[in-house]
């Protein structure tokens, strides 16, 4: 079984686009949506190219969907900067009550089992929690409880946008990278599994991306374009101060 997981798309459909493109090629048996396909500049085209799709696809939920659910059921929005909300909101009134349903029964992990890989835990942060942040760079020891219950060999998560593949106790775990904003070189980054693991990297025209995407009026924040995303090592800077301890 060929397996292409695809995380933190953030409605980027010009990314997406590409990136079916590519993956298409690769005759994959199925997709796997890790989160975070909300919020972003295209939403309800984004869930429409997804849904027509002939390839199966699966989809687990990010804490990008949750705050866009909550947006719609009209609770606040705490702890988010004002251009993170006001996107977020943005992309609430934009879904219909069949979409916010049927985005409401995603799982939150997903588990499937790859020839040559063994078990697989597809999450979108880490097994417990949609909104931890661990890379590369964080300790093993307080990374060890988190994955200690994962029952898989291998551990597929998102969150941070920036992709690895690392060992965790037992567990060997994988990030996945952005579709729709990686930081660090330009372009969409995804995972291809079968019996070994590919990250994957595909470019697209951000000229015409950028067009697209200031066409839709999506307010999004001078503080974080998608398109020019910080670079990998504020990031890790970043994140560093934030990640678990």
């Amino acid at each position: 079984m060929r397996v292409a997981a695809l995380y933190d798309i953030h409605a980027n459909l010009p990314a997406l686009e590409a990136v079916l493109e590519e993956v298409l090629r690769t005759d994959v048996d199925q997709i796997v949506v890790g989160g975070d396909l909300l919020p972003g500049p295209m939403p309800v085209e984004t869930i429409e190219r997804l849904r027509a799709m002939m390839v199966p696809v699966q989809y687990i939920t990010g804490n990008g969907e949750r705050e866009v659910l909550a947006a719609r059921r009209g609770a606040e929005l705490q702890r988010l900067p004002a251009w993170a909300v006001e996107g977020i909101r943005w992309n609430a009134r934009l879904l219909t009550a069949k979409h916010e349903e049927w985005v409401a029964g995603w799982p939150k992990s997903i588990r499937l089992e790859i020839a040559g890989l063994g078990r697989i835990l597809f999450c979108h942060a880490t097994p417990r929690d949609d909104n931890e942040i661990f890379t590369r760079l964080t300790a093993e020891a307080p990374l060890l409880p988190v994955f200690a219950n994962a029952q898989a060999e291998v551990v597929v998560c998102g969150h941070t946008h920036m992709q690895f593949d690392r060992v965790v106790g037992k567990a060997r775990v994988v990030n996945a990278g952005s579709v729709g904003m990686p930081f660090g070189e330009p372009g969409a980054d995804w995972l291809l599994l079968g019996r070994e693991i590919q990250l994957r990297h595909t470019n697209y025209d951000h000229a015409k991306a950028a067009t697209r995407i200031r066409a839709t009026g999506y307010p999004q924040g001078p503080e974080f374009d998608m398109l020019e995303p910080p670079s990998g090592a504020k990031m890790l800077e970043l994140f560093g101060r934030a990640e678990l301890k």
